[in-house]
């Protein structure tokens, strides 16, 4: 029963991605979720309103959103779809930096990930090869 649902449920991700809320949302405005309603179950209002909240005209209906949380997929995308103007909105995922040498100063000085970021910030090239050489033991790695 419960791999039945699980295969369901990926099904309807699989019919539904995330591009198509979206489109709908922003360009096209066909409303999805009266043409079919698995498309009420497999919408990911937190990651719409992620999506949204990147853009400067659209931030307050997403803010608005999180705050009404409680509501229901098909109210939330309702909201959206009629509420939002008609725009192409295109952005890249946002992406968490990656820092290279965070992990050498967290070995070198024995500090936590955010007092490493703020000694980061503070070493220079030339002693960051020296921290370099220093944690280096040779051999493969």
């Amino acid at each position: 029963m419960i791999r039945k649902t699980v295969l369901n449920f990926c099904y309807l991700i699989m019919k539904y991605e995330l591009k198509h809320y979206l489109n709908s949302i922003n360009y096209d405005k066909v409303n999805l979720m009266d043409a079919d309603e698995e498309a009420v179950n497999a919408y990911p209002p937190y990651i719409i309103n992620r999506c949204l909240s990147g853009f400067m005209d659209t931030v307050l209906y997403a803010n608005e959103m999180n705050m009404a949380s409680h509501l229901d997929s098909k109210m939330q995308y309702d909201f959206f779809i009629n509420s939002i103007r008609k725009r192409k909105r295109f952005s890249p995922w946002l992406k968490k930096d990656s820092l290279k040498d965070l992990e050498l100063v967290k070995r070198y000085y024995g500090y936590s990930n955010e007092k490493a970021k703020t000694a980061l910030g503070l070493l220079t090239k030339e002693q960051l090869k020296f921290i370099e050489s220093k944690l280096n033991v040779g051999g493969k790695k």
